[in-house]
Parts: C-alpha cells; structure tokens; sequence
C-alpha cells in the first residue's frame, strides 16, 4: 500500500477509474472570464473519458471548447472519518460529429438539471490521482 506524507492510502489509475465511475456527480473545474470557475455536473465515463451533457449555449460549453480542465469527485462519511477523492486533469472538447453524438446520447447519462441537454463535452483523464482516508 503507498501512503503519501500525509498518512493517506493513494490510489492506483485503476482504483481511480472505478471510484469516477461509482458516482453520477462531479465537480468540473474551468477558467470563466481569465477567473477559477467550479460547477457540479452529471457525467458518465465513456471508456476513460469523461461525458457531461449540457446546453449549447451555456457558460461551461464556451469555456471548456479546447481547455485543459479538473474534474473532481469524492465520497466521505463524517461518522467514520473515512472517504476518497480522485481528480483527474484533461482536455475538454465540445461534440460536433453527428454520429459521435448520437452514440454519446445513448450512454446512461441523465442530467437533473432543466431544459434542453443536446451539447456533449468530453474530457480526456490525462492525469488521474486519488486518495482514500481510513481510521
């Protein structure tokens, strides 16, 4: 087991993976007008990559086009003292090909949000970390 400096167990690209893949909800990290910005989204993994459905025009479909962003997600229990984090760093792409999008639609993503959810972003887990705390 490898330990970092602070006592917490890291995890391997693999565990990561499975924990991204074990919650619908995340947190997408961008620049918004040269400033951090952090929105909670709904995802699905595609593979490696992570899918995030949202409107054409929205704030985080314009500023994600071509950047490199963070996607954070975790689980922790304040009972217990236990939980994880995993963040994983890529580049995002906004959807185009019809047929891309199509085949993205049918993944078992359903946005809680209002409205129409047609814009497909897709970032590549680049860079994957983790850590889990136990007692």
């Amino acid at each position: 087991m490898n330990v970092d400096s602070a006592g917490l167990h890291v995890l391997s690209r693999q565990e990561c993976m499975d924990l991204l893949s074990s919650t619908p909800i995340g947190r997408i990290v961008f620049t918004d007008r040269a400033l951090p910005a952090v929105q909670p989204v709904n995802f699905c993994l595609d593979g490696e990559d992570i899918v995030i459905r949202t409107g054409a025009g929205s704030k985080l479909a314009a500023a994600t086009r071509h950047a490199v962003v963070a996607f954070e997600v975790d689980d922790f229990d304040p009972l217990t003292h236990t939980g994880w984090s995993v963040t994983a760093v890529g580049r995002a792409r906004a959807v185009s090909d019809a047929g891309e999008i199509f085949r993205l639609s049918m993944l078992p993503l359903t946005t809680w949000a209002p409205g129409d959810r047609d814009h497909f972003i897709v970032m590549r887990t680049e860079q994957v970390s983790g850590r889990r705390i136990r007692r």
